[in-house]
């Protein structure tokens, strides 16, 4: 994508809001701007739209926005709306699909931090929390939605039984929903609810890992108000990205958070010199390498959060 590309986005992008009349208070149109550039650039494979409305309104208005994009401009092809529970979710095919992949094949390093320890303690292996090994089978739950053209992954074969054992008596129509979901990606909405039932994942869990963070806290359904107690009274590091559009130079250009994560402060001493921050911040700069005609090099900046009310 050349920069008057990106800029052409941005006039479609405009022009179906006006279509639709959809009318956006100026900072929410223009988180929008920002957000469908990084999808369409693949900086980020998943935004969670947490502005512009509530639900259902809102599910309607970007499900009519996206249509309308497609229909003047294939460069929103790959876009797609996602409902995971009340959550919505703006999506870029290809990039979901290959982000889920490489999650599995342990390409993206993860850093789980249990909220349901007071304080609050990282685990070192997937494999010693519950919650994490049902984290795994919930990717794998969208891989089977999201598949790849990658032949010599087996993954797409699973079957829901062999993911999450406790979902017995809802498999064969949990499997049905989602095989029902492979076929239906000719549609711009997609609902994904089926991947969290019959399991303890927890959405600000899901999150974590969908939204691309390398930090991903985890606590079941049952522990809801301890996590949010044990994350609330600790001092954190709030970790940001910050981008900058090429656009054209009579309009100016500034720093802008492409995105942001919480880690509490007593597991994040090395602040952007955590092993696992500079090897997150090594791939989003691969990412920018892939469309540095768009991108101007990001950044990263660290600052501390005092202790406050948390809502997970």
């Amino acid at each position: 994508m050349e920069i008057g590309e990106a800029e052409e986005v941005i006039r479609r992008l405009d022009s179906a809001l006006f279509h639709i009349k959809w009318r956006l208070k100026s900072h929410a149109k223009h988180r929008l701007h920002l957000d469908i550039v990084a999808l369409c650039t693949e900086m980020r494979p998943v935004i969670m739209v947490d502005y512009g409305g509530k639900m259902p309104e809102l599910q309607d208005r970007l499900c009519s926005l996206i249509k309308h994009c497609q229909q003047e401009s294939s460069m929103f092809d790959q876009l797609k709306v996602m409902i995971i529970e009340d959550m919505i979710y703006l999506i870029h095919v290809k990039g979901l699909a290959e982000y889920v992949q490489s999650s599995l094949k342990s390409e993206v390093e993860l850093l789980f931090v249990d909220l349901e320890q007071d304080p609050p303690k990282i685990v070192t292996q997937a494999e010693e929390s519950l919650l994490a090994t049902e984290l795994i089978g919930v990717q794998k739950l969208f891989s089977l939605s999201f598949p790849t053209n990658d032949t010599n992954n087996d993954v797409s074969s699973c079957h829901l039984k062999d993911i999450v054992p406790n979902a017995a008596e809802s498999v064969t129509s949990a499997e049905s929903s989602v095989n029902k979901l492979i076929t239906s990606h000719s549609s711009n909405f997609i609902d994904l609810s089926i991947c969290m039932k019959d399991t303890n994942v927890t959405v600000p869990t899901l999150n974590g890992w969908l939204l691309g963070y390398p930090v991903v806290y985890l606590f079941s359904k049952e522990h809801i108000a301890d996590a949010i107690y044990n994350l609330s009274t600790k001092y954190l590091r709030i970790f940001q990205i910050l981008v900058c559009r090429n656009i054209s130079p009579n309009k100016g250009s500034r720093f802008e958070e492409l995105m942001s994560f919480s880690v509490p402060y007593e597991l994040s001493m090395g602040g952007s010199k955590e092993p696992w921050a500079e090897a997150f911040l090594a791939r989003m700069h691969l990412r920018r390498e892939k469309c540095k005609e768009i991108w101007r090099p990001l950044k990263m900046e660290v600052n501390e959060c005092y202790p406050q009310a948390i809502v997970l």
